[in-house]
């Protein structure tokens, strides 16, 4: 990085930062404080919900997924814009009925205060978790390969989104969410034009398509029915959907975002843009990745992308066979590379052996990595495309895509944080004790805004990295989000099952979620879809089995 990166770097956040600050530094109210006062429009709502789910592994994680096992992934959000017109239809008008500040808030009118308060923890517990992780995943990276502390990462990602975030509240994360999804889709159309415009002079678009589609990178669509399989069709539009409809109906982290809206109309527009955004967003993150994959037949590409794993590796006794290791591949990518820059048609079944080569050699090299140095993650796929910025970017580009990177994690941090604060406030601290002014209120929200904020980045400062990172977020939702889902399907549709009842089956549908998670039978993805079955079938079972109270 040159001191031009520095300046786009360092000037892009503290210009996002400090315009969130002074345009919502006065909170009167709680109202105000969290709920922003019911002034956001349509288009602030969509693009504040849409940042409050592109966090920072998002840009990280998913071109890298895409570069080792292609465009499938975008499978998993295909059930998002159905989940969004039922959210529209059901969930937020009743939000909107009733005035409330947190989802969790419908419960014990429907229900009673422990069904309330046991929801309202199970999303403390996931959400506090996946606040750290939005902290740690791009400080982890950044710290191995630009070389920075990560102590000093964590704590600064940490305490500048506090530092915004407690002033403002839901005002200032909406502004700056604003300026943030600007950056953010700029940066990765820029990128993605400097990917195209770098292919060799007779590579064009529809060509660069054709090598992808050879080796299996452009099979979007699976319609298997492997439960093992994370991405298929069904497992998106059955999983997908469930998540989605948990994610976007009931975790405070999105409802806060519509409930600042300044109609009910205007909140149900901003989720829809969100709904219907979403997919081409995504698809389009994924072919960046496919593309760097693409440049990288033409370039030499590392057998490894993570600098510590390779230079465990090399000061280990297995640094012979790893360099024969090496050497394999390089010979194998320069056979790949003549062979796509013949002038006359390319074999493409030949491209696809030499890729499967390749597959089978980085293998190879992730179990020597793996026997060398146990205690190093060997899943490279979140450095995949900080790699390529680092190496491959130009002067100012570099700076502009760690400004997207920074971004994405500020603001998925900041929703988190102020959601967290909303619903300990609003659904524990306000409601179990006597009524105080609403200056108190706001001081309250303030206070578990600071709370909340080291809880992660003390989480973040343990964390590990355990899965592609995108996965572990949405393997952490899968977990709690059926339960919760449950509930809230029963408190909508099924107006027979009362509160003792449905208490009762969420916490025995946990426990049996977790017990499943933990034995690793399927995918993580219809987790989503048992856990809310779970709940509601055994709400039916203890309606009539548990005696009535009088």
């Amino acid at each position: 990085m040159v001191i031009l990166d520095w300046f786009i770097l360092l000037g892009t956040l503290a210009f996002i930062v400090l315009y969130g600050v002074w345009k919502n530094r006065k909170n009167n109210s709680i109202e105000d404080y969290l709920k922003g006062g019911n002034e956001s429009r349509w288009w602030t709502i969509g693009l504040s919900v849409m940042a409050t789910q592109a966090s920072a592994i998002t840009f990280l994680s998913t071109p890298g997924q895409a570069y080792h096992d292609g465009m499938g992934f975008v499978q998993f959000y295909f059930g998002l814009p159905l989940a969004v017109v039922v959210i529209c239809l059901f969930f937020i008008p009743i939000y909107h009925r009733l005035k409330v500040y947190t989802a969790y808030e419908f419960l014990e009118e429907r229900f009673d205060l422990r069904t309330r308060t046991l929801t309202a923890i199970l999303f403390l517990v996931q959400r506090g978790l996946a606040a750290g992780i939005t902290i740690y995943a791009p400080a982890i990276i950044l710290s191995v390969v630009l070389g920075w502390n990560l102590k000093v990462l964590i704590l600064l990602i940490g305490f500048v989104v506090i530092f915004y975030t407690l002033i403002g509240g839901t005002r200032a994360v909406n502004v700056t969410q604003k300026q943030q999804m600007f950056i953010i889709f700029f940066g990765m159309i820029s990128a993605f034009a400097f990917i195209i415009n770098s292919f060799p002079a007779d590579v064009g678009f529809v060509k660069a398509l054709t090598i992808a589609g050879a080796t299996g990178k452009l099979d979007v669509i699976d319609f298997s029915f492997d439960l093992n399989n994370r991405y298929t069709f069904w497992s998106g539009i059955t999983g997908g959907l469930f998540l989605a409809l948990s994610y976007f109906g009931t975790d405070q982290s999105q409802v806060q975002r519509y409930l600042s809206g300044k109609s009910l109309k205007e909140s149900q527009l901003g989720l829809i843009m969100n709904g219907f955004l979403k997919v081409p967003m995504q698809f389009f993150i994924l072919l960046v990745g496919v593309m760097v994959f693409v440049f990288y037949q033409f370039e030499p590409a590392p057998i490894h992308f993570n600098p510590k794993a390779v230079e465990a590796i090399e000061n280990s006794t297995y640094a012979g066979e790893f360099k024969v290791l090496e050497t394999h591949l390089g010979e194998i990518q320069e056979q790949k590379r003549i062979l796509l820059l013949q002038p006359n048609s390319i074999d493409l079944k030949e491209v696809a052996r030499l890729d499967n080569k390749e597959r089978e050699i980085r293998s190879e090299a992730k179990n020597l990595i793996k026997t060398a140095a146990p205690e190093i993650e060997v899943n490279d796929k979140d450095y995949v495309f900080i790699s390529f910025i680092l190496k491959y970017l130009p002067q100012g580009l570099i700076g502009l895509l760690l400004a997207v990177i920074l971004s994405a994690a500020m603001s998925s941090t900041a929703s988190e944080l102020n959601a967290l604060a909303a619903t300990t406030v609003v659904d524990l601290y306000k409601r179990n004790r006597s009524p105080q002014t609403e200056q108190h209120y706001v001081n309250a929200s303030k206070f578990f805004t600071l709370v909340w904020g080291i809880i992660a980045i003390l989480f973040a400062s343990f964390g590990s990295l355990v899965e592609n990172l995108i996965q572990l977020v949405n393997i952490i939702g899968s977990i709690f989000y059926g339960t919760i889902l449950g509930v809230f399907v029963v408190a909508i549709f099924l107006k027979s099952i009362k509160g003792q009842a449905i208490f009762y089956a969420a916490l025995v549908s946990e426990a049996m979620i977790i017990y499943l998670f933990y034995m690793d039978l399927f995918s993580y993805l219809w987790l989503n879809v048992i856990g809310t079955v779970l709940t509601i079938s055994l709400g039916y079972l203890l309606q009539f089995a548990l005696p009535k109270k009088e």
